[in-house]
């Protein structure tokens, strides 16, 4: 939609802010042409190293946001910029919000069942005007997926939340995007837990140090496997960033050493 782009391992990143998220969205509402939103984090990019259909589907998305401190400083390392996080669980409401004013209708799929329900209803209660045109659990099955189509077509919303978890929700939107005809489908995975109260979100000032995923992983330990694919991530980004630099010394060198042979020639 016209920003900045960042490459982190192979996926790209839109760089943008909260704001600049939240305009772009609007405009594709307004558009009313069928488009995906991602929510990219490092567990995202790490997927997509070896989930060759995941990779695709997010470096094709209209919008992909930074939802990760680990992808700023993942650009920050390989010489690029992305100005701040723009969090799933953190743009659902400001959506929501913008939604009330502009009579833009939701709909939220997918966590367990009564989750969605009772996030559209916290979301409601908080900003009065909005309008909530359907909830409902499902899965990404496929052989759920004509029914849920034709139940979200039916709603006749303007935007999709899906909540499947990664890489199942953002695959699903893919494959459905075009029949379900609805202008902005967004993954958002565990933000419907969040907004319901299901999942406690770290302090806010955890967050400012980048430390949600440590708050996350002692209040769901089993989540450590996951976790380790921030490891690898870390080491992957340091690993480019060597790649780069030492490409960049031999390439010094080269120029470097013909320069002075072709000086020593014209002498």
């Amino acid at each position: 939609m016209g920003c900045e782009q960042v490459l982190i391992l192979g996926v790209r990143v839109d760089a943008v802010t909260a704001a600049e998220a939240l305009d772009i969205i609007e405009q594709i509402v307004r558009e009313g042409r069928p488009r995906q939103v991602v929510t990219v984090n490092p567990e995202f990019v790490m997927a997509a190293q070896t989930n060759e259909a995941f990779r695709r589907v997010l470096n094709a998305a209209t919008l992909a946001l930074p939802d990760g401190i680990g992808l700023v400083w993942a650009a920050r390392i390989l010489g690029q910029r992305l100005p701040e996080r723009v969090a799933g669980s953190d743009i659902v409401p400001r959506i929501a919000e913008r939604a009330a004013g502009r009579g833009w209708r939701l709909f939220f799929l997918g966590a367990a069942p009564g989750v969605a329900e009772r996030a559209a209803m916290r979301l409601a209660a908080q900003y009065p005007g909005l309008t909530v045109a359907g909830t409902y659990a499902g899965s990404p099955a496929a052989a759920e997926e004509d029914e849920i189509v034709a139940r979200v077509r039916a709603a006749r919303p303007d935007i999709l939340f899906v909540a499947y978890g990664a890489p199942a929700q953002d695959l699903w939107i893919a494959r459905n995007l075009e029949r379900l005809g609805v202008p902005l489908c967004m993954g958002v995975g565990g933000t419907f837990d969040f907004i319901a109260g299901v999942t406690r979100r770290a302090p806010p000032w955890v967050q400012r140090l980048g430390l949600e995923w440590l708050h996350r992983l002692i209040h769901q330990p089993w989540r450590w496997r996951r976790q380790l694919a921030l490891v690898k991530f870390v080491g992957l980004v340091l690993r480019e960033r060597l790649t780069k630099d030492q490409m960049c010394a031999i390439l010094t060198f080269r120029n470097s050493y013909f320069q002075k042979r072709d000086r020593g020639d014209n002498g």
